[in-house]
Parts: C-alpha cells; structure tokens; sequence
C-alpha cells in the first residue's frame, strides 16, 4: 500500500502530512487492528502469568441471567461453602447467607474481605441493577 502524502514545512522542517481521506481510513482502521492485536497480546500475557483467568461459559451464564446472586455463583465457581467462605472473610455464615439470599446488601469492608477471599473484584460480587437483588 503506497501512500500519496502532501508534507507541510514550517521553518523548513516536515510539521503535517495530507493525505487523501480514503488513505486516512485506512490507516486508522491498521492503527485500530494494531491495538486490538496488542490488547489481545496483552490478554495472553496476563493468562499465562496467572494475573487473569478464563471464567467458563457456564459461570458466566449464571452471572449474566442473573437469578442467583453473583456471591454465591462465585463461592460455588470457587468450590467454597459458606462456613468455609465466611471463615475466610472473618464474618458469620448467617451474614453471608443473608447477603446471598438477597436479604442484606453486605458493607464496603465486608465485600471486600468476601472478594479477596474469592479472587475476583467487588463489582463481581453486586448484583446487577436489573435482577432486584440486594434490595431492601
């Protein structure tokens, strides 16, 4: 692909390139596939030095539909009862049951204490605004 370029100096030295705006499109859209190539470089990366993890398609269905709260899809995804989750976040199984079903909204301290016991973020563990969970 050559490209025509009309180069503008000031005081001598190259300050713009013209180009044709057919030209321009396609050099934005090599620019855009270059960043995607390097975002999914970077996705690669952080899988295989265990900083990221794949979600299966079945977990991610769960947390999409919405009918379970996104705390027990994780616990369950993690292979954690409650006791053993609620040990971990240093509060009580009747807190955790509670925020699972929906029946407590659970404070800032706790959800985190309860993400980092899960290895997930705390916005993983709110319910979406559409599934009526959490509400009081």
């Amino acid at each position: 692909m050559s490209f025509q370029a009309q180069i503008i100096e000031r005081d001598g030295k190259p300050e713009y390139a013209v180009v044709p705006i057919d030209q321009y499109r396609r050099l934005l859209a090599l620019a855009e596939g270059m960043e995607d190539v390097r975002a999914a470089d970077e996705a690669m990366r952080e899988l295989e030095e265990g900083r990221d993890e794949l979600v299966p398609a079945e977990i991610v269905s769960r947390l999409v539909n919405g009918d379970v709260h996104p705390l027990r899809v994780w616990r369950e995804h993690r292979g954690l009862s409650q006791a053993a989750l609620a040990e971990q976040a240093g509060i009580g199984k009747s807190y955790l049951s509670q925020i699972e079903a929906g029946k407590r909204i659970g404070s800032a301290k706790v959800l985190r204490a309860l993400a980092r016991a899960l290895v997930v973020d705390v916005e993983d563990l709110l319910p979406s605004a559409t599934s009526g969970e959490g509400e009081m």
